[in-house]
Parts: C-alpha cells; structure tokens; sequence
C-alpha cells in the first residue's frame, strides 16, 4: 500500500525537475558571478493587515527586519481575500529575463509554524514559483518535501537563484545547495520575504531578516 502511494509521488517530482537534500558536501558562495544591486528604503515595501500601523506589525533595529502576524489579522488590503502576512515586498527588480539572485539572513522563533517566509512571485497558473514555507520547525518547499528539518531560533543564509531562461530555481542554505526545482514560467517576478499564514499556521508568526540583497547575473 505504501509503495503504491509513492509511486504517483515520485514520477510527479520527476516530471517537476525536483531535486532535493544534501547536494554537495561544502558550502559554496552562491553570489559568485553576480552582481550587487543598490537597495534602500524605498525597495522595501511593507505589506502588513490593512487595519494596523506598520509599526504594529514591523521593525527595524540594528538591521534586522521584523515581522509579524496574527491567524486573526486581517489580510493586506480591505479587497484582498488572501490569509494575513507582514512581508517586504522588494521594489525596483521586477524582472522577466536573466538571472536573478535573493540573499539574506533569516531567523525564525521557536513556534512559528504553518507559514510562508520567503516567495519568489509570479509563475504561470498559480501566484508564485517559489514558496519557502516553515511547518513545525521545518524548512519546505511549498508544503511538500522537507529542505532543512530543523530550522527553529538561529540565523540561516538563504540564496534563491532563478534562471529565467533555464527554468529552473536554485536555494541553497548556508551556502549548500538544498533545492533545485522548474520554476513555474510566468512573465514577471519579484522577491518577497516576511510571514504569510498558510494552512494550518500558529496563532502567532514571526520571522527576521538582515543582509538583504538583490543580485544579478553578469553579462
């Protein structure tokens, strides 16, 4: 009975390009090739429940972005239907073509679960090509296959290279290639990193952020 329901599971991957887990045994530094981009205030859009004061929801000091939602907040804006988030949208590196890298440091306390912390936006059928979700203490993608087991209070390096052209999506942690997936096509794409409840989420969600950049292929 197991092995039947498997199967159905692993050809699904197969077709995806899904590769996961340990790929390589020493880190590497995954902005090798790129290009810094310049970030300030103003690419850092805060998206938070509509009916709060952005510092209600986010802070920033000694450069660490934190943010945080309630399961009972309302969502980011009055005619949204979606689940509550508090999430920096990057501004300015909207993109349709190219390489394209998300850097930072990511912290998430002990608790927070059933939500997204990072995204990588637009695809073809559905909203995004990327979800990097946490579920119990767990690092995944989406809802599926675990990428970290345990990734509760301490600071991770988290990469997401999207090659447009290739189709594929790289995330490494620590400098340690985790995740290789097809992104999901789509003809615009940002970066967005926070909290956004998803199914099953705790009634509190939290995550940081520090060392934000945007990177891009050179030429």
């Amino acid at each position: 009975m197991r092995s039947s329901f498997l199967l159905p599971l692993v050809f699904l991957l197969f077709l995806q390009g899904f590769r996961y887990g340990a790929m390589q045994r020493h880190p590497v530094d995954p902005s090798t090739g790129f290009v810094e981009l310049p970030l300030n205030e103003s690419n850092f859009d805060v998206q938070r429940p509509y009916d709060v004061l952005q510092n209600e929801r986010y802070s920033f000091a000694n450069g660490v972005h934190r943010m945080w939602v309630f399961s009972t907040d309302k969502p980011h804006a009055l005619t949204s239907n979606t689940k509550p988030r508090t999430e920096i949208r990057i501004r300015g590196y909207d993109y349709s073509s190219g390489v394209w890298q998300f850097e930072g440091y990511g912290y998430v306390p002990t608790g927070t679960s059933g939500v997204c912390i990072m995204q990588l936006f637009g695809a073809n059928r559905t909203a995004t090509t990327l979800m990097m979700r946490v579920y119990d203490g767990s690092l995944t993608y989406y809802k599926g296959p675990v990428v970290v087991p345990y990734i509760y209070s301490k600071w991770f390096r988290l990469n997401v290279i999207h090659d447009v052209g290739a189709g594929k999506v790289k995330v490494f942690i620590n400098g340690v290639l985790k995740l290789e997936v097809n992104d999901r096509r789509g003809t615009s794409h940002y970066f967005k990193c926070g909290v956004y409840a998803q199914s099953d989420s705790s009634s509190y969600m939290e995550s940081r952020w520090k060392g934000i950049k945007v990177l891009k292929k050179c030429d």
